[in-house]
């Protein structure tokens, strides 16, 4: 096909007007062709049906066509010339594939390929179009006669060319992609354009003779082109943007002002580079910018003022004409590409030869600038932190001085225990009063060489020192003297307050208001706001003060200008200069010297200006000068770290040498048996070798900014341990292989007998010259890339076909179970999977010890001695290159979440049944329908007139919404508990179908409960009544929650603690839904009496793994009718104030003989509750140093000399009182976690710090007493710290102890508290005793299921989510503390009356028999804090977002900002500070007990609902379940200390339950 073209002069500066506008709407576009107005075209014509009958394309005029090219006088035109083809292109195009369900053929999808481009625009048309038509272009590449890529602007100077996929321009370019050409034949390129002004993003276009195509997508070898040109494209219409009004631009602005809107729009984007030169590379593209805009203004009737006359347009052409070289970034030339070195010129004149060399530059600047934006990604501006030089700095401070400290000083590590895998934002946060900093050498050092961010690398170590006391929320003036406090005390001299001397000042940070600064400062352990400082230091504040003051004072001049770009750097010396000297702000009127104190102490203003919530300032142009200078500078740039979990290190304040000599809180390395010291040793050995040379140079793991953020109580979170290796995916129960090879298989021996099933059984067989025999080993043939399977024999048998079979049960390796990499490699466990394979796929035979050992402390040194030489053998014969020789003592059940003892008496008996089948079977939750009055679901049976629980939401009613609340203490506001309902009669579906729980229906009769008649009447009354109604609906099966029952009043358990566990239910009246009225229970209404103990055998008799009644106590449920002898005799170490051992004596099943704690007012607490026990106010590992000694097992204790020595001087009578091996049944506790949380410890910590952690002190008692049971408690975070090594390292040690183990996390809430409170927890049983299960969550609550996430994708949940139904409803506020009468701010009186009768059945059964009310006390707030909880709204969910913006005067004339200056400034960082100062809703819940409840603390929510205070210690204890009997001791922050730190009573007494059960053979 032939083609006719006639080219026209261009331009000297290659402009054009606007080509034709389009019926089709296309945006306007600049038409960058070179067209005058008398020109013609001549073109093929586009009548496309002479084609399809086979004739020639006609050449027909066409409206006129703008181009690029030069006809000289005469030339003639000329058929175009073809390319080269770009790439080597197969006929078809590998597009989608479809795997054929039935024939499993790929099939790919044709896309079609045409060299006319005329054709393949035609195959492309959807129906009536202009001319010329319009198509877009994917995949495609521009490029010249040779098939070289070539940019687009080198159209302008040579023949370029498209191939590409030609696309209808209304398809959608990734489901229709199959309906596009691909089209190697177009004709040459004649105009580019740029179209898309108006709606603010770049279209592309490029025209042939043919058509006109819209660049969509360019191939991938074509993108380093393309986005170089679009990039030039955006840059364009962003400075239309700005300069069009009504877009919203200015055309008056000046050209710094349009540079740095442009800069500040585009910053950060991908299609421009950013960085300190971006305003160089805007100016270099001035003359590409102004010759596109200045085409629109042809077309353009929108614009009052043309464009081509704007100045800053007119200025930027200028500045880019101006200079020598359009952008220099000293360019680099790789592969010979060229380079235009600065100040040369090239010899030919305007035209062509320019034209090139500046594209081609364009292009090198381009490459260079991305790739020193992609070098620079992670270290740009934002992660840079320009060091302050101290040289610079000198003379704004005063001659070196020197701290001196006092010799009362106190380490602030004394003083805090950090929550588990705290953040920086959650550090606890204090005030330091008559406050000082220095060096290492002790000379007064500024703040200001401090980096204000984290840093990867800092050069200087700055320690502090002051008077460390409560953080009030309290700010500074601006305008008063330095550091004047806000709050009710105008003088810190004399505060109150604890001399401390700090760790090294990681970081600090300035917050400001209207009218207050706060400046704080950050250590590994706390954050300290500074209040005033020294007199000595005072001269070295100053400083940091005033240019902090001169931030602030730059924002407000910025945020009052109409625009704030129209200032610029050199704009805001020259105003700062023109300060009066009255001004705080006042530096000098020097401008010289203002720039200079500007420039040195710059970084403390940028930092002031990222955090200003505005982005306009925040990327004004000030800021953009200020970094350039600091830049020129060429100070040492600190690249800023991730926020991470805090590293907590040594403290090396100087003052701790001139400290007390010994503190009693002083940290000690944990006492350990040998045994529990190699399991953690090796493991560190193994994993972390540099620690044998206290190696510490590791990186913390980064957090996520949001996940930081994220609060405990609102995070749907799942608890996931990182394993160090990858599980295979085991097959699951009974599969058959059918690709073995039987040679070389025979039985040996005679048969032992046949199966059910009529098989003949054998004891061994020989395959492949291995022996393999029933209850042995063998491994399974397996993929190479898998690990092979071990296979425990159960037993083997022939078919009647003769094919040989083994059947047999999986053993996993330890690695491969949530042991991860603490496990031994030796040891395997048995799983409940099992496998029926022919024998010919068993690979060999494998020795596997199963091992059965005697339980107690007496063999503990047999079995050490024993496993000592077992280790050394398997060490020989791994030197020897002989298999491993495998031992198992356990069963491993992930869905149960534990390691149970073997039963050993049903394994391997070779005779046809496999007991793990069986328990198998037994799991499915089955339906029968035993007859029309009975059916079994889910191993529960029901009958007519029994009592069962449904879903609420199945039980419609018009008044129940769904509502969770909006806050997290209003979260269950909404939630229901089960419907009680009675079974009247049960209805099959009828037909042949086989009945199942969605086809069987069942008719019930409703009981209302209180909560459904109104909130006063469920305030009021018993949780357990319930309300006989005559209202009757119809369920399916599958709706039922289990099973309950409804008894007479006088039949339910007498209670000690507010906690239910049965599922009984009492009734004496009857509600009527409609008239809403409540009557006496009619007549003929009976409910099941409960007579006596053969009644209350038969009520068990149904006993299921659903909810039944399996819980009724015959007895007065009294803990204490329960002998002691028939108790465990417990041990609780880290006892507290008690809270554990409480709930787990009232259960009836411990008996708490001995206690432990290190502080001393919460032993006095516990000894008051607990007078039996015997408690240690000691440290834990003197005490195991004392008993290992007494017991003359020195040479098996690893501890200090310190702890030897305090071990030593213990009395006789101390002696004596100590628990011996043997004596204790039951070790319990929580091992604090300060040594562990808060850090990120374990992947970069050295062994000689992980020997500080209690938990190895925990361990090593249960590994030197053996007790029967072992308890374990901690912070839910405790499952997954650290990737899971803690938790993992606790679970090898029990289980190489001997232990059966099993793990879970518990929600306080759903065991009877009002609180919200997530618990890790870790049983352990000797194999002789049963492991107790998890009690069942009883109480609505709104929490996730609390889900550990384990290898092979399986998740573990110790108990359900009660969000959506449960057996009783939440506790509400109302419910726990409502009849508490009113107290004041501070009240401090110990003892009161409490004046009203309890209301609720929780206020019954917490008072007990309680007379007077204790330790109804709050805590006092300053003044200003107190008028701030007088105006927080006394309404569900207030907090401080609810306070007025406005200044409040206090008794000392002072006015304040009434708002936290520093909430509304950072709250966007901090998830709204959602909750501080907040109140509690009367039918919410309690947040998470704190040791220490403040309106600024981490859980600020602390205000009682009505009352204008903070909770008080006892409102907080029954937030806790803890009974109002319980007494604390010391000040009210140790009170409050004790209770935050506490197991809530309720849920111990769940616990204890199961212990209790467990112990009396219950299931």
């Amino acid at each position: 096909m032939a083609t006719l073209q006639m080219e026209t002069a261009a331009n000297s500066r290659g402009l054009a007007s606007k080509g034709a506008k389009r019926n089709r709407g296309r945006p306007k576009k600049k038409v960058n062709d070179g067209a005058s107005t008398g020109e013609t075209a001549v073109t093929i014509n586009n009548n496309h049906d002479n084609l399809e009958n086979g004739e020639e394309p006609v050449a027909c005029k066409r409206p006129k066509k703008k181009n690029h090219r030069n006809l000289e006088n005469g030339e003639q035109p000329t058929a175009c010339k073809r390319p080269k083809r770009a790439a080597a292109c197969s006929n078809f195009k590998e597009g989608t594939i479809r795997i054929s369900d039935k024939f499993s053929i790929l099939e790919t999808k044709k896309i079609r390929v045409e060299e006319n481009e005329e054709v393949a625009v035609d195959l492309t048309r959807l129906g009536a179009e202009d001319i010329p038509p319009c198509r877009k272009i994917v995949d495609f590449i521009i490029h010249d006669a040779d098939g070289n890529a070539q940019p687009f602007e080198m159209s302008e100077i040579d023949d370029c060319f498209i191939t590409a996929l030609i696309m209808p321009l209304d398809d959608n370019l990734e489901k229709e992609k199959g309906r596009g050409i691909k089209c190697e034949g177009f004709g040459r390129i004649e105009s580019w354009s740029i179209s898309g002004y108006d709606e603010g993003s770049p279209v592309i276009w490029v025209s042939t003779e043919i058509a006109e195509y819209e660049c969509v997508k360019p191939s991938s070898s074509y993108k380093k082109f393309y986005d170089l040109f679009y990039g030039k494209a955006c840059i364009c219409i962003e400075v239309y943007k700005k300069l069009t009004r009504p877009l919203g631009g200015n055309p008056n602005l000046s050209l710094e002002e349009l540079l740095a809107a442009v800069i500040r729009s585009m910053s950060g984007t991908k299609n421009f580079p950013g960085g300190l030169s971006s305003r160089e590379f805007v100016i270099s593209l001035g003359e590409f910018i102004y010759n596109q805009l200045l085409g629109l203004d042809e077309s353009s009737t929108e614009n009052d003022v043309p464009l081509a006359t704007l100045p800053s347009l007119i200025a930027l052409r200028d500045a880019c004409r101006s200079r020598s070289e359009p952008y220099q970034l000293t360019p680099r030339v790789s592969n010979g590409s060229l380079k235009i070195k600065e100040g040369e010129t090239l010899d030919a004149t305007e035209g062509e030869d320019e034209k090139l060399a500046r594209i081609l530059q364009e292009e090198e600047n381009w490459k260079a600038m991305r790739q020193q934006r992609g070098r620079s990604t992670t270290n740009s501006q934002k992660n840079i932190y320009i060091k302050i030089s101290e040289v610079e700095i000198a003379n704004d401070y005063p001659l070196p001085a020197y701290y001196r400290p006092s010799n009362n000083e106190m380490d602030e590590y004394i003083f805090f225990e950090s929550d588990m895998s705290m953040s920086y934002s959650d550090l606890p946060r204090r005030i330091l009063d008559n406050w000082a900093l220095y060096n290492s050498d002790s000379r007064l050092i500024s703040l200001e060489l401090l980096p204000m961010k984290p840093c990867a690398e800092v050069d200087v170590t700055v320690f502090g020192s002051g008077q460390m006391r409560e953080d009030d929320g309290s700010g500074y003036f601006l305008e008063n003297e330095l550091g004047m406090s806000s709050s009710s005390k105008s003088d810190h001299t004399d505060v109150e307050g604890i001399p401390t001397y700090l760790s090294a000042i990681k970081e600090w940070m300035i917050e400001f208001g209207s009218s207050m600064i706060f400046i704080s400062i950050r250590t590994d352990v706390a954050w300290y706001r500074l209040g005033k400082p020294t007199k000595q230091y005072a001269p070295w504040y100053e400083p940091v003060l005033k240019t902090a003051r001169l931030a602030i004072a730059i924002i407000t001049l910025l945020k009052e200008q109409t625009r704030v770009s129209k200032l610029s750097f050199a704009d805001v010396i020259k105003k700062v200069s023109e300060f009066d000297k009255t001004n705080p702000a006042y530096i000098s009127s020097n401008l010289l010297l203002v720039e200079r104190y500007i420039v040195v102490h710059g970084q403390i203003i940028l930092q002031q200006f990222a955090e200003y919530p505005d982005e306009t300032i925040r990327k004004s142009a000030f800021v953009i000068g200020l970094s350039d200078k600091m830049e020129q500078r060429c100070h040492t740039k600190l690249i800023m770290k991730k926020k991470g979990v805090v590293r907590k290190e040594e403290n090396l304040n100087p003052c701790a040498a001139m400290g007390p000599t010994l503190s009693s809180r002083k940290a000690m390395r944990a006492t350990t048996t040998r045994f529990i010291n190699k399991i953690w040793a090796d493991y560190y050995s193994n994993y972390f070798p540099e620690d044998s040379n206290n190696g510490d140079t590791s990186e913390p793991v980064e957090l996520d900014e949001e996940q930081e953020d994220n609060e405990e109580d609102e995070v749907d979170e799942e608890n996931t341990l990182t394993q160090e290796e990858k599980s295979p995916n085991l097959q699951s129960s009974r599969l058959s292989h059918s690709k073995s090879n039987n040679n070389g298989i025979q039985w040996k021996g005679e048969p032992i007998g046949k199966m059910d099933s009529g098989e003949t059984l054998y004891h061994s067989a020989i395959v492949r010259g291995h022996v393999i025999a029933v209850g042995g080993g063998a491994t399974v043939e397996a993929d190479e890339a898998d690990m092979p399977v071990i296979l425990f024999v159960e037993y083997m048998f022939e078919k009647q076909d003769g094919m040989k079979m083994v059947h047999g049960r999986i053993m996993q390796r330890g690695s491969q179970t949530v042991l991860g990499n603490a496990a031994d490699e030796r040891e395997i466990f048995l799983v409940s999977d099992c496998m029926e394979i022919e024998l010919g796929d068993l690979k060999e035979s494998v020795v596997v010890d199963i091992r059965l050992r005697s339980w107690g402390h007496q063999y503990r040194k047999e079995y050490a001695n024993a496993d000592k030489i077992d280790r050394a053998k398997a060490e020989e014969n791994k030197k020897k290159g002989l298999p491993i020789e495998f031992y198992c003592k356990s069963l491993y059940c992930p869905e149960k979440g534990g390691f149970f003892a073997l039963t050993h008496r049903n394994m391997g008996l070779g005779n046809g049944v496999c007991n793990s089948c069986k328990e198998n079977v037994l799991k499915v939750d089955e339906f029968i329908l035993s007859s029309n009055t009975s059916f079994v679901y889910k191993r529960t049976e029901y009958n007519v007139q029994d009592f069962m629980y449904v879903a609420p939401q199945f039980i419609a009613e018009e008044h129940y919404v769904e509502d969770h609340g909006t806050f997290k203490a209003g979260r269950n506001v909404g939630l229901k508990a089960y419907v009680v309902c009675q079974i009247l009669e049960i209805q099959a579906s009828n037909g042949s179908k086989q009945p199942t729980p969605k086809s069987t229906e069942v008719k019930v009769r409703r009981f209302y409960r209180p909560e459904d008649v109104s909130s006063a009447k469920a305030y009021s009354s018993d949780i357990r009544e319930v309300y006989y109604s005559e209202e009757v609906h119809t369920v399916t099966v599958e709706m039922i929650e289990g099973k309950c029952q409804v008894r007479k009043r006088i039949d339910l358990p007498n209670l000690e603690l507010p906690v239910v566990f049965d599922h009984v239910f009492f009734c004496e009246y009857s509600y009527d839904p409609i008239k809403g009225a409540l009557k006496q229970l009619p007549a003929h209404v009976k409910v099941t009496s409960l007579t006596g103990k053969a009644d209350l055998a038969a009520s068990r008799k149904n006993k299921g793994k659903g909810k039944c009644v399996d819980d009724l106590q015959d007895s007065s449920g009294k803990w204490n009718d329960v002998p002691r002898e028939n108790r465990l005799a417990t041990l609780d170490i880290f006892a507290g104030c008690g809270g554990l051992s409480e709930g787990l004596q009232r259960s009836g099943a411990s008996y708490t003989k001995w206690a432990i704690e290190y502080e001393q007012p919460a032993g006095e607490a516990f000894s008051e509750n607990h007078p039996e026990a015997l408690m240690f106010i000691d440290n834990c590992n003197v005490i195991l140093r004392a008993i290992m000694e007494k017991c003359g097992d020195t040479d098996e204790c690893i501890s200090t000399s310190e702890a030897a020595e305090l071990a030593a001087a213990f009395d006789e009578e101390k002696l004596k009182k100590l628990p011996m091996p043997g004596e204790v049944d039951f070790i319990n506790g929580g091992p604090p976690c300060q040594g562990f949380s808060g850090m990120n410890r374990f992947n970069q910590s050295t062994w000689s710090k992980v020997q500080c952690e209690m938990i190895l002190a925990f361990l090593s008692f249960a590994e030197y007493f053996r007790p029967k049971f072992f308890l374990l408690e901690n912070v839910r975070n405790f499952v997954s710290f650290n990737k899971g090594q803690t938790f993992r390292l606790a679970l090898a040690s029990l289980l190489a102890m001997g232990y059966q183990v099993r793990f879970g996390i518990l929600e306080a809430g759903a065991f009877g508290v009002s609180q919200s409170r997530k618990r890790a927890f870790i049983w352990a049983a000797s194999p002789e005793e049963t492991l107790p299960e998890w009690p069942e969550p009883m109480h609505v609550f709104a929490s996730p299921e609390l889900k550990i996430s384990m290898p092979g994708n399986e998740h573990y949940s110790a108990a359900r989510s009660t969000a959506g139904g449960a057996p009783f409803r939440s506790i509400t506020v109302r419910d726990t503390i409502g009849d508490l009468p009113p107290v004041e701010n501070g009240a401090s009186k110990p003892t009161i009356d409490y004046g009203s009768e309890p209301m609720s059945w929780f206020q019954k059964n917490i008072r007990g028999n309680m007379i007077a009310l204790n330790d109804h006390i709050s805590k006092e707030m300053n003044e200003l804090n107190l008028i701030r909880c007088q105006r927080i709204p006394k309404r569900p969910g207030a907090d401080w977002r609810d306070l007025p913006d406005e200044k409040v005067k206090l008794s000392t004339g002072q006015m304040v900002d009434l708002i936290p200056w520093c909430l509304p400034n950072t709250a966007k960082r901090h998830n709204q500070w959602k909750g501080l100062f907040g109140r509690l809703d009367w039918e919410g819940n309690f947040p998470t007990s704190i040791t220490d409840p403040q309106p600024m603390g981490k859980v600020g929510m602390c205000f009682h609902p009505d009352q204008d205070r903070i909770l008080t210690v006892r409102e907080c204890a029954r937030s806790q379940g803890f009974p109002d009997s319980y007494r604390f001791a010391g000040n009210i922050q140790n009170k409050h200390r004790q209770i935050g730190n506490a197991v809530p009573p309720p849920l111990a007494y769940a616990l204890g339950r199961k212990l209790k059960e467990a112990v009396d053979g219950k299931c």
